[in-house]
């Protein structure tokens, strides 16, 4: 018994005629009359009455377009879940983060995703840049938002946005009148930053920027949270370089100066594995994160 038989079967059971199935079906009466009968057979049933003015269903007939119904709504439904899976419509998508960009880049993505394809089941995950390397390498993760990274063997890195770094000073600290400063103004200062064994990235980075202007980068304290470097911050413990995103944390005794140099920027990048790069599902993540840090640097300048 194939779907082809059952879809002519239900055509004639629903219009109780053969030459308006027929015309339905847009094939001529006595090939279809033929498949019917060849049906009956396969079912070892008779399936209508006949007769020269009427069709009607036997009450095997009326079972087996019951049955004939769901069969032919479910590989409809199958075709179709089959070509949402291949177009990327829909499908389990793991994704990981840093931190930071659960202050603007996610939420929109996440929005976004979910606005315009409700079938992808997302299963968010929150991770250090290094951490998503790992777990993207190893199959536990489809797509990462990280920081710093421009090529990985065996990963595709696609840049999202150059987000500017900021300063975060105590209120009364010596520069927080100003609205801007120079990465060379900072020397003599002391930092609180993320510990190198953990965020070594961004760590190196900022480092590398304040070498570059001649600033030695002093630490005086560490910290693994962005809200705990930036309290620190406020409890004159330190100065801190962070990405400007950051704005959102209003601390009391906090301000945030601007840096004019043009290279204080700390790239976010969508990483996935060099396969799944190319996959349906992994392209509508990446349209989405585009066209959200599109918007976002428009936004900040």
């Amino acid at each position: 018994m194939n779907l082809r038989r059952l879809e002519l079967f239900v055509a004639v059971a629903e219009e109780l005629h053969f030459s308006r199935a027929a015309d339905r079906l847009h094939m001529a009466q006595p090939p279809l009359s033929q498949q019917i009968r060849k049906l009956e057979g396969e079912c070892r049933t008779t399936l209508f009455v006949r007769d020269s003015r009427n069709v009607q269903l036997t009450g095997d007939g009326e079972l087996l377009l019951l049955h004939a119904r769901k069969v032919l709504a479910q590989h409809a439904a199958m075709v179709e879940a089959l070509r949402q899976a291949r177009d990327g419509d829909i499908g389990q998508l793991r994704l990981g983060f840093v931190s930071s960009a659960a202050i603007s880049v996610l939420p929109l993505v996440v929005r976004q995703l979910r606005s315009r394809w409700p079938g992808i089941d997302l299963e968010l995950r929150e991770e250090t840049t290094d951490a998503q390397i790992e777990l993207i390498e190893s199959g536990r993760l489809d797509v990462g938002i990280v920081r710093e990274v421009k090529s990985v063997p065996g990963l595709t890195a696609d840049k999202l946005l150059d987000e500017r770094l900021i300063v975060a000073v105590a209120t009364d600290h010596r520069l927080s009148a100003h609205a801007s400063v120079s990465l060379n103004e900072l020397q003599g200062e002391r930092f609180i930053a993320f510990p190198r064994t953990r965020i070594s990235r961004l760590f190196d980075h900022i480092a590398g920027l304040l070498h570059a202007s001649g600033v030695e980068f002093v630490l005086a304290q560490q910290a693994i949270q962005f809200p705990t470097i930036l309290g620190l911050v406020a409890a004159h413990l330190g100065i801190a370089i962070v990405p400007a995103s950051l704005r959102a944390f209003v601390i009391p005794g906090l301000v945030y100066l601007d840096i004019r140099d043009p290279n204080a920027v700390s790239r976010l990048s969508m990483i996935a594995s060099d396969e799944a790069a190319g996959s349906p599902l992994v392209a509508r993540v990446k349209a989405v994160c585009r066209q959200t840090t599109l918007a976002e640097s428009v936004d900040h300048h």
